[in-house]
């Protein structure tokens, strides 16, 4: 398998044109999206539409994925259009900041978005704008979720440690409530890397969780990790 394609057992990603390559971030958000009651999905920044197809594949909901890079917009639509559910997916060339579906709210928004602000940049700008949040602030995507989200919804993001504390401050400004974590670590005795984060709009005990993803060596997954991913990916 090239780099330019990714195989899951269900599905597959070409990926050759886009910006965003398939990545664990992703996958983890898929695996883990809260998506038993959703009817209506949407997923912001879809990429190559990884989270979408993954949503599509553990439920019945209506899903819209939106993506910003017209490139990757294209690869999106192709690997929708591959796939066993493109009567249920919807992708769009827009950015969050000019979507504007109407009357419709989501039971369910998804992103894993550009979190980098201070590092070091590429040198391809559209791989830059994949992974820096120039064009899209925190403010701007908490806005979009408050404005787009159902009564009862939940919104979840996938977030490094620092900048996923950060905003979960930053979003009660926007009446949007943490109500569960999942953090996660590479190994066992990494530090936390990475935060799933759901929000509601009612205020809620928090949930926490701990997820790890190898045991010490590489490629030698732990069971948690396993059975979370093991729908998808083909090595397990």
């Amino acid at each position: 398998m090239s780099n330019s394609q990714f195989n899951f057992k269900q599905f597959s990603i070409c990926q050759d044109r886009s910006a965003f390559k398939v990545g664990t971030d992703g996958v983890l958000l898929g695996a883990c999206a809260e998506i038993s009651s959703a009817d209506s999905i949407l997923d912001i920044g879809t990429g190559t539409g990884l989270v979408a197809l993954m949503a599509a594949q553990r439920s019945e909901a209506g899903i819209i994925a939106i993506e910003p890079d017209e490139e990757s917009f294209a690869q999106a639509v192709e690997n929708v259009r591959n796939s066993k559910w493109a009567g249920r997916i919807k992708v769009e060339n827009s950015d969050i900041q000019h979507y504007h579906p109407g009357d419709p709210k989501f039971d369910l928004i998804l992103s894993n978005p550009p979190y980098f602000s201070d590092s070091i940049r590429n040198t391809d700008p559209r791989k830059s704008a994949a992974r820096h949040n120039d064009h899209l602030t925190s403010a701007e995507l908490l806005e979009a979720a408050s404005r787009l989200m159902s009564v009862e919804g939940k919104f979840q993001i996938i977030m490094p440690y620092v900048e996923g504390t950060v905003f979960i401050a930053e979003a009660q400004r926007y009446n949007l409530y943490c109500s569960s974590i999942i953090k996660i670590k590479p190994l066992p005795s990494s530090q936390i890397r990475r935060l799933i984060l759901s929000f509601t709009r009612q205020r809620v005990k928090v949930m926490e969780k701990f997820l790890t993803i190898e045991r010490g060596s590489r490629h030698e997954f732990t069971e948690e990790y396993i059975n979370l991913t093991k729908e998808f990916y083909l090595k397990f």
